[in-house]
């Protein structure tokens, strides 16, 4: 089947099942430090929960990426959206910070084969010329779904209680699970027999790679830390209630994916380079600004600007990934880039606890604008000879 058709066949359906699933997500990740602070967990045990998740897909998303170039994308993403409705219940009944902790590694086990893996099918299906659109509207879809969450998981867990959020997460991911398996496609056999297989470490000589891993990496860093602290900045320093800090992350979230679509295309028509490094720079700069803000519509304007800095630079960079990926297997590439986001979201929190420790909340948002401004820098060295 020819790219055109295969995608537009194809990507409604993977579109839906990963938001449902992202969705389930959003609906609890606003509502785990609660129910880890209800089982007496202290600081650090907070942040091994929080930790956790990252920590598994760092391990594993590169196996499962190399294995899914092998043998297709459809079982990975088939076998982890079950797995992750089969694991979400089991918070109900975890009762310790222990056991809250192997859950969550349990978690990222199955999230490692689910987001990269889908963002390598629509790398696979995606016609040259309009990755950047493609990538645009995955990340919508999938993005999506985890913005629309947080706005969700209040009222359930306002109204119907905590465990039945958790069960909400799990029943989406199983209406996910039946979506994926009984209509959505896979990739043609003639398509699976030409990607290539090359290894980890020529795919390591690629400057192109090496910016784009940098990029991701450095951006992701300031961007967790931001999202640790700004509900305590906006609490402790505005006095601003929990409803109107969770409109702060649903209207950046929302924007990031929304945004996302215009600018794909955008990086389909103008030089993508050029575009990852203005983002970051529209990242330095709404970082930079957040401790001078005085009030929550000052912060909402920062939200509203740092959505747009994801928008501009991360189509592009993940159009250009897909270009890596059809040189050295999509799977193998889009792990890569998945990995580095996920050290950012293990690593960022960490790095921003100590900042504020050592100095004060407001060196955090510093931190992230100089990780962005590092993430530009590296990205435009490694890959000056594009």
């Amino acid at each position: 089947m020819l790219p055109a058709r295969m995608i537009k066949r194809a990507f409604p359906i993977l579109a839906i099942s990963i938001f449902c699933c992202m969705l389930g997500s959003g609906i609890v990740v606003p509502l785990l430090p609660l129910y880890a602070e209800s089982l007496g967990a202290t600081g650090f045990g907070l942040g091994l929960i929080f930790a956790a998740f990252p920590i598994s897909r760092v391990l594993l998303t590169p196996v499962f990426g190399r294995l899914s170039d092998r043998s297709g994308r459809k079982p990975f993403i088939v076998i982890g959206l079950l797995a992750y409705a089969v694991i979400s219940p089991v918070f109900v009944w975890a009762n310790t910070v222990f056991l809250l902790v192997l859950v969550r590694l349990l978690h990222g086990v199955s999230g490692s084969m689910i987001l990269p893996i889908a963002q390598a099918y629509i790398g696979d299906i995606s016609p040259e010329g309009e990755e950047g659109k493609w990538m645009g509207y995955a990340n919508a879809a999938f993005l999506g779904g985890f913005g629309v969450g947080p706005l969700l998981g209040g009222v359930v867990a306002e109204h119907l209680g905590m465990d039945i959020a958790f069960f909400t997460m799990g029943g989406l991911s199983l209406l996910a699970f039946f979506i994926a398996a009984f209509f959505l496609p896979e990739v043609g056999d003639q398509k699976l027999a030409t990607r290539p297989r090359l290894s980890f470490r020529e795919m390591s000589r690629s400057r192109t790679m090496t910016g784009l891993v940098s990029f991701r990496l450095a951006l992701t860093l300031g961007r967790a830390a931001f999202f640790t602290f700004l509900p305590v900045f906006a609490a402790l320093k505005l006095g601003l209630r929990p409803n109107l800090i969770g409109v702060l992350v649903a209207v950046y979230l929302l924007l990031s994916s929304l945004l996302g679509i215009p600018w794909g295309r955008i990086a389909d028509r103008f030089p993508r380079r050029p575009l990852v490094v203005a983002g970051c720079l529209v990242s330095f700069v709404y970082l930079a600004l957040v401790p001078p803000a005085g009030s929550f519509g000052q912060l909402l304007a920062l939200c509203v600007l740092g959505s747009l800095g994801s928008a501009i630079s991360i189509p592009a960079a993940s159009a250009m990934m897909v270009t890596e990926g059809r040189k050295y297997g999509m799977g193998s590439a889009l792990a890569v880039f998945s990995v580095a986001l996920s050290i950012g979201m293990a690593a960022g929190p960490i790095l921003g606890g100590v900042i504020a420790d050592f100095s004060d909340i407001n060196a955090v948002f510093y931190f992230g604008a100089a990780a962005s401004l590092v993430g530009a820098g590296l990205f435009l060295w490694f890959t000056r000879s594009e």
